[in-house]
């Protein structure tokens, strides 16, 4: 795993939807496809405007799986993620082939599908961000590092939950849903490629957390991207400044 560190979350969005970019262009030359994984979340709004504007990507020649969807929350609400996904990235790209989890849908139905669906071919890269409270999609600690299950029904702990409502989504606790189907820790392992992109002073405790120190911790759910050979952690100095170069286990830590 590496760690890369930037001024500001502008240069670190470029950096990180231009690596992105690449390794998209890359997978359709050799493969005649790409698949992904996107996280969703405001921590992603300016990766998503930089991915969706790089040029020489054939979108058709995509294919998009996601993260993680909230129980009980029609496609209508500000904080769908099923929304986020529909207007910041199929919108603006032309994707046809993508997999959304209808969290209105019976859980069990839905991840049937998709499980069949993202099991047929490897995972090309993988987009992901860590919570307030070290999460790896909705995987809240402490953490399932064991289930061979690509997605799951997860319980949503309080420090999640008030994150959702810190970023606007929710006007209150209350309305912020309990449950959501998440994809599995070990299914995001098993991307070729991990692009984890964390900005913002808030942060900056969980990365600590996960990639400060040497354990890897389902208390620290993020953490387990240690223990995957091709991880790139992008920061910028606020999400950074708990974390010290000495003190980090990546193989890399690059300041930019």
């Amino acid at each position: 795993m590496n760690i890369r560190v930037f001024e500001n979350k502008v240069l670190l969005a470029q950096a990180a939807a231009a690596d992105a970019a690449a390794i998209i262009r890359r997978s359709i030359q050799n493969q005649a496809k790409a698949r992904i994984i996107a996280a969703t979340g405001a921590s992603q709004f300016g990766f998503l405007d930089e991915l969706t504007g790089a040029a020489g990507i054939d979108w058709t020649q995509v294919e998009m799986f996601h993260l993680d969807e909230y129980l009980g929350l029609p496609l209508t609400h500000p904080a769908s993620f099923r929304k986020y996904l529909l207007e910041r990235l199929v919108s603006k790209t032309g994707i046809t082939q993508y997999h959304l989890l209808d969290g209105m849908g019976n859980p069990a139905e839905v991840m049937a599908e998709v499980n069949a669906e993202i099991r047929k071919a490897p995972i090309d890269v993988a987009f992901v961000g860590v919570g307030e409270n070290g999460h790896l999609a909705f995987n809240d600690p402490p953490a399932d590092f064991e289930t061979e299950q690509p997605y799951m029904v997860v319980e949503l702990d309080e420090a999640c939950r008030k994150q959702q409502l810190g970023e606007g989504w929710f006007k209150t606790l209350e309305e912020v849903p309990r449950r959501a189907i998440s994809m599995s820790v070990k299914q995001i392992l098993k991307a070729k490629q991990i692009i984890c992109i964390v900005p913002d002073l808030r942060k900056a405790q969980a990365v600590a957390a996960c990639f400060g120190g040497e354990e890897v911790s389902p208390d620290a759910p993020a953490s387990i991207l240690r223990n995957h050979p091709c991880t790139t952690v992008y920061l910028d100095r606020d999400s950074a400044s708990r974390l010290h170069p000495q003190e980090s286990t990546p193989a890399g830590f690059s300041i930019r």
